[in-house]
C-alpha cells in the first residue's frame, strides 16, 4: 500500500450513470470518494445537494469506502447536520467560507464526522496556522475553485511544501489534500511536495482509459515517489 490515497471526484463522473461510474471507480480501487457541493455564490458554478452522496452512500458503504466531502458553500453551518446524515465520513469547508473557523470545525466533529479545511490558491497558509491541531485535513486547493477541468497553478507546489513543513513541525497527522488539475503528469511533484491525499476528476473519469486504469496509472506514478 502507498500511503496517498486516491480520491476521484465524481463531478466529473456521467451522471447518466453515475453509479455505474462509482462502481468501477470502487473497483478500481479508490481510496475515498469525493464530494464537490457548490452552491453558485462561494464559487460560480452550482452542483447537486445531499441528494447525491446519499444515493450513492449504499455502494460507498458496501465497498467501506469513505465519502469525502468538499463544501464550497457560503454558511456552511447551515448545512453539516444534512451532508453528515447523507452519509460523509469527513466534511470539509473553507476558511474563506466562515467566519468562525473554531466553531464550524467543532460542530462537524460533534457529528462524529471528521473535520476538514480547504483554501484556495490565493489564500495564504496563515488562515489555517491557528486551526492545525483541530483538524483531519487541509485541502490546498490548485485551481481557483468551481469548475472542473482547469490546468494546475504551477505557483501551488511550493504552497504544499510549506503546509507539509507546518504539519510536521507540529507533529500533525492530518492528511494533506490536494485539489485541482491533478494527474499522472503531476502527481509524482504533489505527493514528493508533502500531499497525502489526491483529488483528481477528469483525469480518472475522463479519457480513453476506464476508471480503473486511470487509477492504477496515478498509483503507479505515486509509488515511483516513494521507491526513490
Amino acid at each position: 500500500m502507498i500511503p496517498v490515497k486516491i480520491a476521484p471526484s465524481i463531478l466529473a463522473a456521467d451522471f447518466t450513470r453515475l453509479g455505474e461510474h462509482v462502481s468501477e471507480a470502487i473497483a478500481g480501487e479508490a481510496d475515498w470518494l469525493h464530494v464537490d457541493i457548490m452552491d453558485g455564490r462561494f464559487v460560480p458554478n452550482i452542483s447537486f445537494g445531499p441528494m447525491i452522496p446519499q444515493t450513492i452512500r449504499p455502494l460507498a458503504d458496501a465497498a467501506n469506502m469513505p465519502l469525502d466531502v468538499h463544501l464550497m458553500i457560503e454558511d456552511p453551518d447551515r448545512y453539516l447536520a444534512q451532508f453528515a446524515a447523507a452519509g460523509a465520513a469527513r466534511l470539509t469547508v473553507h476558511a474563506e467560507s466562515t467566519r468562525h473557523l473554531h466553531r464550524t470545525v467543532q460542530a462537524i466533529k460533534e457529528l462524529n464526522v471528521k473535520a476538514g479545511v480547504a483554501i484556495n490558491p490565493a489564500t495564504s497558509l496563515t488562515a489555517v496556522e491557528e486551526i492545525l491541531p483541530d483538524v483531519d485535513l487541509i485541502l490546498i486547493m490548485t485551481v481557483n475553485p468551481g469548475f472542473g477541468g482547469q490546468r494546475y497553478i504551477p505557483q501551488s507546489t511550493a504552497k504544499i511544501r510549506r503546509l507539509r513543513q507546518m504539519l510536521t513541525e507540529r507533529r500533525s497527522n492530518a492528511w494533506l489534500q490536494v485539489d485541482g488539475g491533478i494527474s499522472a503528469k503531476n502527481a509524482a511533484e504533489v505527493v514528493a511536495a508533502g500531499a497525502t491525499s489526491l483529488v483528481a476528476g477528469s483525469a480518472i473519469f475522463g479519457g480513453k482509459k476506464s476508471v480503473a486504469d486511470n487509477i492504477t496509472e496515478m498509483k503507479n506514478v505515486v509509488r515511483t515517489v516513494f521507491s526513490i
